[in-house]
Formats: C-alpha cells, structure tokens, sequence
C-alpha cells in the first residue's frame, strides 16, 4: 500500500464511479481499476461492492477511508515541513469553533492571519460544539475549541476557560434581570435547549443538572438561528451566555439572570487529535487562539475565567 493507491482509493470512494474517480484522478479507469483491485488483495476484503450503477463501500471500505485521510494529510504536513526546512508558517490548516468561539475570537483571528501569516491558508468552520467536534474526529479541522469534550483517548482537551450560564429570554418571561433566579425555580420555565448528544454536553459541566434541563425542555432545536429566533419570539428560555445574546442584551429585546442554587458553568477546551503531528503552522495557531481568547477576556468582552 502506498500514497497514490490511497489517493485513487478516496477518489473512488468519494465518487462513487470508476469513470468520474479516474477523470479526478487524471489516470486511466483500467489503471484505477487494477490498484483497486490490488488494494483489496493486501487487506484480503472488497473494498467496494461493484454495482451496475457504481462502486458501494463495503464496511472495510468505510474503515479505510477514514484512516486514508488521515495518512495523506500527515504525510503533506510532513513534506511541506521538510521542505520548508525552518519554523515558516505555511500551508493549509482548518480550524473549527463552536458559536461563541467565532463570534469572540473569529474575526480578530481571521485579521491576524491575513496580516501576520501570507503564506498560510486557513480556513474556519463554525457549528453546534458536537458537531466542531465531529468535524475533528473526522480529521475534517486540525484544531477545535469546543465545550466539555468526552474523554477519548485520541483526543487531547486543553482547558481554555470556564464560562458562567445565565436564563436568557424576554423581560415578560423571565422578570428582572438583576434578580437572581435558583435553579429550581428555572426548572418550572418553558426552557429551550440544544438537541440530546453531544450538542447539548455544551451546555453545562454538570451532567445530571443538564439532564434536568433537557427533561423539562419544550423544544430541543440544533440551530443557532432558531434559538435566537424562538427567544426574542417569547416561546421560551434558554441557559446561556450573555455572549450568546450580546446584541440582544444590549438593546433591551433579551434579557439575562444569574442561576443560583446551584451555580452553572462549562468549560471550553482547544482539542486536537493525538495521532495528528502538530505542525508549525498548528502550533502558532494555537498559541494565537490562545492570546486572542486572553485578550478578550482580559479586556472583558468575553465575560469568562481563564484556565491557561
């Protein structure tokens, strides 16, 4: 097995056709077909199952792919390091944020990378922090700052800051927002939360408290959008940051109690893979999320404690 068996073993995969595998992969079908072929005698399994409309990845086939990409784009970190031949921060890197990560830290990163970096191509992925994570797992983003990761053993989690949750939703629903409301008494609200998984592990560090809250929710939604959407609309609450609502905060259209009683809090992790070299490019990157995240903090647009 080698790089360009790899190469015309994922061209395969992701087109599903022999013919549109061997145009993406400039070489002839005949010759796509034989290294295909030869693959599948290594491991001694199809890889694909050769229908009359197509190639259908078997189970080993599933497996091998994700273990392909992940090859192929350590072996390019490796040559454009080498090449390189010093700490030239070049490239291309991915990098994926929950919500409130991009709307932090997104645009002062994306300055700093123009200005500081010309040789580097990055790119910025934002969703639900189960799905950011989902993304990293996939080898989809090379680094990810995502809320209260699981424990897994190919996952390195570097705690960034512990943030405070608050009941955000209209002044009509939630009363004022200088009184502190216990969690209780939250508990009784038409609450609004994040769908079940790894979604709403986002939500809050403590486990059972989050399962309360689930239980009691009127909607579970996996859209930023819909949740703004459904809390200036008066259709429930929410447990969130004030971050989360800033600009709603400010206009007076939201607003936000502290939760008491217990007090609520997550945390944000920078992950990256452990069987993933960190490249020179990787490395700044995160010692520049890092500084931006400090920054906000310390000059409190990002209401938080710091862990680093």
């Amino acid at each position: 097995m080698d790089s360009r068996q790899l190469r015309y073993f994922i061209a395969v995969y992701e087109q599903r056709n022999l013919s549109r595998a061997a145009d993406q992969a400039s070489v002839a079908q005949s010759a796509l077909s034989h290294h295909i072929s030869n693959l599948e005698a290594e491991f001694a399994t199809p890889l694909f199952a050769r229908k009359p409309r197509g190639m259908e990845p078997t189970a080993a086939g599933e497996r091998l792919y994700e273990h392909a990409r992940i090859i192929l784009r350590a072996m390019a970190a490796a040559e454009r390091e080498i090449r390189e031949g010093s700490r030239t921060v070049a490239g291309d890197i991915s990098i994926g944020m929950a919500n409130s990560g991009v709307k932090a830290i997104g645009v002062p990163l994306m300055r700093a990378v123009l200005g500081k970096y010309p040789d580097l191509k990055m790119s910025l992925t934002e969703s639900l922090s189960g799905a950011t994570l989902m993304h990293l797992m996939a080898s989809e983003v090379d680094l990810a700052l995502v809320y209260n990761p699981p424990s897994e053993k190919d996952l390195v989690a570097e705690p960034v800051l512990e943030e405070q949750m608050f009941c955000v939703g209209t002044p009509k629903l939630v009363g004022k927002p200088k009184a502190p409301i216990r969690f209780e008494e939250l508990t009784r609200l038409p609450l609004i939360t994040l769908v079940h998984g790894l979604s709403s592990r986002a939500l809050l560090d403590d486990p059972v408290l989050l399962k309360r809250l689930e239980a009691n929710a009127i909607l579970h939604l996996n859209s930023i959008t819909g949740m703004s959407g459904a809390l200036l609309a008066g259709l429930g609450c929410a447990v969130a940051t004030k971050l989360f609502a800033q600009e709603h905060l400010e206009t007076g259209k939201l607003v936000a109690r502290e939760v008491i009683e217990p007090k609520l809090t997550r945390t944000l992790y920078l992950c990256h893979l452990r069987n993933r070299p960190m490249t020179y490019a990787m490395e700044e990157m995160r010692r520049l999320i890092l500084a931006l995240i400090a920054e906000q903090v310390g000059q409190g647009a990002w209401e938080a404690t710091l862990l680093i």
